[in-house]
């Protein structure tokens, strides 16, 4: 059942779904001629599980006004599948949807829009569509231009625009019509950054007035920095529901777990000569990235819990040996290089087999593909047993700290305080100051 009402209800969610859940039936193959229609209506063929996809299975959720959600998830989720359904472009299979207000969307490139009128035209043409008359549209018109940025192009059949031009003509129109709720898809990726940035303010703005707020997006900072709720869709069912930052982490580590099971497990043994050297009086026979929870891994998240351990062979006594580690970024930056004796670790001496281990209690790394180089040496740094050479792979992916820029967090805290006295004068107000008589001009300034 679909409810639908252009007015907010007072005391009630401005979007409520039960149990919604959404089935296509695939057609695998394709009829090519008269006769083969003909044929088919003879023949009873059911459709079987595999001609069946399910976008959506038994999601509920509620959005109040004032609201924030964030729905994340790998492609082919359900996440626009799920808009289309609150927007009525799609009908449900099973279970209600309750809509208290007026919906604006951006959902796909050209949704709404006619190839055939200008830019202008269509602006008219989203007014009808969203219910506002002519003469409110025809108000607004200059504000969405001028947002827009199309110049002489908004005069022109939109079927010349490119992607970049259709998106800023649908985020004008969604952004200026006022809606109770917006919905934006993944859909403003394809923009220039400096549109982005005016598009994210618009939104932050939106916000502040009390808009509700639906955001489908794959860029897991711009949930984690605009939305208060977050829900993970994975093969068309939430896996998780809650703040922004439990949810992304829950799915961030999900991807992480798949795309080991797809690496499958690294083959640490198999370094290539070129990137190993030594003596070979004290032997690297293996390294293990680790998780928080001890796990061999080769994905983590910043500010997660990182273990390098460094197994060892010596064929005879090695006294006092060091042990060092050097992390380089994929371009080739070296980020930093800790060994034992840095450390203030005192390793007396080493036979046969054994292990160090380094553990790095909230990982600093920002996102991105990093190599790991292990050695162990003499103290006086004069001998090399072993070396091996960017051997180890492992990549960080967003977590915590929330930062997107650079190699590293430092791990700070912001604290504003307000400041105190009187405010500073302006320019003007300085120059008028220095003017006693109000007449004489003031000196340069050098």
């Amino acid at each position: 059942m679909i409810q639908r009402h252009d007015r907010t209800l007072p005391d009630q969610p401005l979007v409520e779904l039960r149990h919604l859940s959404k089935r296509f039936i695939l057609h695998k193959e394709q009829q090519r001629s008269i006769q083969e229609s003909f044929i088919r209506l003879f023949q009873r063929k059911q459709h079987d599980e595999s001609s069946v996809f399910w976008p959506l299975r038994d999601v509920s959720l509620s959005v109040r006004p004032g609201e924030s959600l964030g729905i994340i998830g790998p492609n082919g989720s359900g996440k626009s599948t799920l808009l289309k359904l609150i927007t009525g472009i799609l009908d449900p299979t099973s279970g209600d949807i309750a809509v208290n207000g007026r919906v604006s969307a951006l959902l796909e490139l050209g949704a709404g829009f006619h190839p055939d009128l200008t830019g202008r035209e269509n602006i008219l043409l989203n007014g009808s569509i969203l219910g506002i008359n002519r003469r409110r549209m025809l108000g607004l018109a200059d504000s969405i231009i001028d947002f827009a940025e199309l110049g002489d192009f908004i005069d022109v059949p939109i079927r010349h625009y490119s992607s970049g031009m259709y998106v800023r003509l649908g985020f004008a129109v969604a952004i200026h019509t006022e809606p109770d709720l917006l919905l934006v898809d993944e859909v403003l990726s394809v923009g220039d950054a400096s549109f982005q940035h005016k598009c994210m303010d618009s939104i932050q703005k939106f916000r502040a007035r009390g808009g509700t707020l639906l955001l489908v997006s794959h860029d897991l900072g711009t949930i984690q920095s605009i939305c208060k709720q977050a829900i993970w869709l994975d093969h068309g069912e939430v896996q998780a529901q809650g703040t922004p930052t439990d949810v992304t982490m829950s799915y961030l580590n999900a991807v992480a777990r798949r795309e080991e099971e797809a690496a499958g497990c690294q083959e640490l043994d198999k370094i290539p000569d070129a990137k190993r050297w030594g003596t070979g009086k004290l032997e690297v026979t293996g390294v293990d990235l680790c998780n928080g929870e001890g796990q061999p891994c080769n994905i983590f998240v910043d500010g997660g819990t990182m273990e390098i351990r460094v197994h060892y062979y010596a064929r005879e006594r090695v006294a006092d040996p060091i042990f060092g580690l050097a992390i380089h970024h994929q371009n080739g930056t070296h980020i930093t290089g800790p060994n034992s004796g840095f450390g203030g670790v005192y390793i007396p001496s080493v036979q046969g087999e054994g292990q160090v281990t380094y553990r790095i209690p909230a990982l600093p790394l920002l996102a991105g593909g990093y190599l790991v180089s292990v050695s162990a040496h003499n103290r006086a740094d004069t001998e090399m047993y072993d070396y091996q050479d960017r051997a180890y792979p492992f990549r960080v992916y967003p977590g915590s700290s929330g930062e997107r820029y650079g190699l590293v967090t430092l791990g700070g805290a912001w604290h504003f305080e307000p400041g105190v006295g009187p405010a500073r004068p302006t320019f003007e107000e300085a120059c008028a100051e220095s003017l006693p008589d109000g007449n004489a001009e003031p000196s340069p300034v050098i």
